[in-house]
């Protein structure tokens, strides 16, 4: 039995499309699935330019498996554009992305997960302050 797939961290979960050539019935295509984190990763690789390493950090992966989705995401979307089929995005194995925090104080950084309702943190969970904020993940561009 394999093991179960791990689970993508996506900034956000995008909203399930179809994209599909004009003039032609949907009903009368053949359909390819972009999965969530396949989209996620040409985002991240193709649109924001990021390093597979940071990349694969941002989603949660190794580099190894984002090369492995990003390749997928890529012959799927050249599928469709090619081959003239529906191109359907859907879910996948995902989670909501962590909002990551750092208290200026005492350097400490932690993160909490998107969508857990707890909001922005009142203090620092290490030294107890009020001198927080929102920490942005390392952003390196490859062109």
């Amino acid at each position: 039995m394999p093991r179960p797939r791990k689970h993508r961290r996506l900034m956000r979960e995008p909203r399930s499309a179809i994209y599909k050539p004009v003039g032609v019935p949907l009903k009368s295509l053949d359909w390819t699935v972009l999965l969530a984190e396949e989209l996620e990763a040409l985002r991240l690789a193709d649109l924001e330019g990021r390093y597979q390493e940071d990349a694969a950090e941002q989603m949660g992966v190794s580099r190894s498996t984002f090369q492995r989705i990003v390749t997928e995401a890529r012959r799927k979307v050249a599928l469709a554009l090619v081959g003239g089929t529906a191109l359907q995005i859907e879910g996948g194995t995902l989670r909501a992305a962590a909002v990551r925090w750092h208290c200026t104080d005492c350097g400490h950084n932690w993160e909490i997960e998107h969508g857990s309702g707890q909001g922005k943190p009142e203090s620092c969970p290490t030294c107890g302050s009020h001198a927080i904020r929102e920490r942005q993940g390392r952003r390196r561009h490859s062109r």
